[in-house]
């Protein structure tokens, strides 16, 4: 029953104005019949001449789940490549990781009931109240029914979250598996080890438990390599210790790391010696980047997944999702993560690249890389709701999509509550939906009993009983008790947890309650942890660290709230937030314009002089683009290195130097109507 801001002023995003409204091939209006013509014959030639995997898609977590299940069946059992991958991998794909080594499955285990159960909430890495404000709402509301409940915030800013905290840990960048390695020795030197638990459910400690040793031996010593004061760290360590319901709520500034999938099972770890799992009100909690982030991972939107949670690489799951679909082919390796894959468009492995519901000209990082990428591309196609994005303005067609207000289907949240989205409008011109669009294509390349689809409702009963084809709980994701719904059914869905099961068809609020995993063993593994130093350390040429994120009334890369006048009074413009001691040594004054460079690239943006940014520290929004200003891309300064388990870029430590931007004068020009600004650099 809560919105946030940007929830609020959906209204304003609504009008036709600015919306794609067509096909078009370069440019110039076409029919659907035309375009999916040319698209066909233009894939078809690159798979004849150069081979299946020289084709792929490049999809997100702003789709419908029956949309992400159309595209990845598409690709992995007709095309046959696994070179599909999402935008999810920027933001979620650490956490799958982790939870795939800790659990066995990329298994959610706790709910937000959760949050009004516990008596201490660890937040990490995670402006939740900017970019999860109804959980944030959630929190806020616990702390006022529970005087006893604790919030504890670890982030190396001050943001608006920490309004409500008991204790900010303005930790080190980059320490936290050091902190949370620090607190598993300290667990165990206490004797907070479930026994129990950790006898009968968990392997892997003895090693794990080595390893935290080995990197935070003294305590002293640990709390200067994290940026903390001794007592600080004892009074977090001693709190989470004496709390046994602690539920730790973590998101992109864990994720977004070279070592992001370590530093998610450093917090699992925790929870796992002490037995803070599978009950109510404790256990360690992702907080997804997206809509339907959750939705793309169980579809296997991921470039090394299969879908319904089965894995690429297991013989036995590639048959039964091949059975399943009847399919021609089905992609039998791994196909390129993100960043690979736009290598791999230079590298001329990729000939034809499929972009659906994301502006990865913005989002990637090492942009002017990606930008060079699609220039290099042979033929490059983008399906979008928006007209005018960067990307849609490099791309050979363009495919009108509808967008929220005019889409049905299905979506699922942090806690894997799967909700109905429902149309009230129609879909402008000649717009229509995702799974459609595909679907149409796919007939023209040849697939057409395989996408014969009328509905979404179709698409998700079928996806629904291959969840649960020859399942019987050794998968972790099962929604086979949906498979028979009707249209009636279907519409009047209400928003459940998976796994829904003909046992279970109400739903699921926790999982791993009976001490179970989806491991080989049926057992928790806890993995040893050895922290890692940023891949990018700073030098004197570059001696601060850029840090990206967002602000809490812009979505992405504005694609759509960038319409909202309501959305652009918190922030209008693209800003670098620095600590008063590093302006005052670079002579930045505020407001003043600045050139924020790294051997990546550099924008042009307003400095923002204010404490909150640790100092040698910078921190700059990720929404600013081409179509709103002339050089303020911040994903052209960060580098594109990833952890290594994940694929996941590290957004959180680029080194970067900052240097005034002198201007002889001024100007502000008010306008009903759009001009072309491009002559100028600011």
């Amino acid at each position: 029953g809560r919105l946030c801001s940007k929830g609020v002023a959906l209204a304003e995003t609504l009008d036709d104005e600015g919306r794609m409204l067509h096909p078009q091939i370069n440019g110039k209006r076409s029919t659907w019949d035309q375009t999916f013509e040319l698209m066909a014959e233009r894939f078809q030639h690159c798979i004849d001449t150069h081979g299946r995997d020289s084709v792929a898609m490049y999809v997100s977590g702003q789709l419908l789940t029956e949309d992400y299940y159309v595209a990845n069946k598409l690709m992995k059992g007709f095309i046959g490549n696994a070179n599909i991958d999402t935008n999810s991998r920027l933001c979620m794909s650490s956490v799958v990781a982790a939870q795939k080594r800790a659990f066995g499955a990329d298994s959610v285990p706790c709910c937000y009931e959760d949050i009004d159960r516990t008596n201490l909430i660890v937040l990490v890495g995670s402006n939740t109240a900017w970019c999860h404000p109804v959980v944030f709402q959630r929190i806020r509301q616990a702390q006022i029914n529970n005087p006893n409940l604790q919030i504890v915030v670890i982030d190396p800013r001050k943001t608006a979250t920490c309004d409500i905290a008991s204790m900010h840990l303005a930790i080190t960048a980059g320490t936290d598996s050091l902190l949370f390695n620090g607190l598993l020795a300290y667990l165990n030197d206490k004797g907070e080890v479930n026994k129990p638990f950790i006898d009968n459910c968990v392997e892997g400690v003895e090693a794990t438990l080595n390893a935290a040793y080995e990197s935070s031996a003294e305590m002293t010593s640990l709390a200067e390599k994290c940026g903390l004061e001794f007592g600080e760290l004892e009074r977090f360590y001693a709190l989470f210790a004496r709390k046994e319901k602690v539920l730790t709520l973590y998101s992109q500034g864990v994720n977004q790391s070279s070592s992001g999938t370590d530093k998610v099972n450093s917090i699992i770890n925790c929870h796992l010696l002490s037995g803070r799992i599978g009950r109510p009100g404790m256990g360690a909690f992702s907080l997804t980047g997206q809509p339907n982030a959750m939705g793309g991972r169980e579809v296997g939107g991921l470039a090394n997944q299969l879908t319904a949670h089965m894995d690429l690489e297991n013989k036995e799951h590639r048959t039964l999702v091949q059975q399943h679909w009847e399919s021609p082919h089905i992609a039998d390796k791994a196909g390129y993560k993100a960043v690979d894959l736009f290598e791999a468009i230079l590298d001329d492995k990729i000939k034809a690249l499929w972009v659906i519901g994301t502006n990865p000209a913005v989002s990637r990082p090492n942009n002017n890389r990606v930008r060079e990428a699609f220039s290099h591309c042979e033929f490059l196609v983008q399906l979008d709701c928006m007209q005018n994005t960067d990307t849609a303005d490099l791309a050979d067609v363009l495919l009108p999509a509808s967008t929220w207000g005019e889409r049905n289907g299905m979506v699922t949240n942090s806690e894997r509550c799967i909700s109905r989205q429902r149309a009230f409008r129609e879909p402008p011109g000649s717009a229509m939906a995702d799974w459609k669009i595909i679907s149409l294509f796919a007939k023209k390349m040849g697939y057409h009993d395989a996408f014969s689809y009328e509905s979404s409702r179709e698409i998700f009963n079928e996806f629904a009983a291959l969840s649960g084809k020859e399942n019987n709980g050794s998968r972790d994701f099962d929604i086979s008790a949906c498979a028979d719904l009707d249209e009636k059914a279907y519409d009047s869905f209400v928003p459940s947890q998976w796994p829904i099961t003909y046992k279970n068809p109400a739903g699921t609020a926790r999982l791993f309650t009976d001490g179970k995993f989806f491991t080989a063993s049926g057992k928790a593994q806890m993995i040893p942890v050895t922290p890692k130093s940023a891949a990018n350390p700073t030098t004197e040429k570059y001696p601060l660290i850029l840090n990206t994120g967002r602000i809490r009334d812009q979505w992405h890369t504005m694609t759509r709230t960038g319409k909202s006048p309501t959305l652009s009074t918190h922030f209008s413009e693209a800003f670098v937030h620095i600590h008063p001691d590093d302006a005052n040594q670079y002579k930045i004054l505020t407001d003043d314009l600045v050139c924020v460079k790294s051997v990546w690239g550099e924008v042009t943006v307003r400095a923002l002089i204010r404490d909150g940014v640790a100092k040698g520290m910078v921190f700059s929004p990720m929404h600013w683009n081409d179509q709103y200003a002339s050089n303020a891309v911040i994903v052209c300064v960060v580098n594109a290195d990833c952890d290594p388990v994940s694929g996941q870029p590290e957004f959180k430590h680029t080194p970067v130097c900052i240097t005034p931007v002198k201007k002889a004068w001024y100007g502000f020009l008010l306008s009903r109507r759009q001009h072309d600004l491009s002559s100028q650099d600011y």
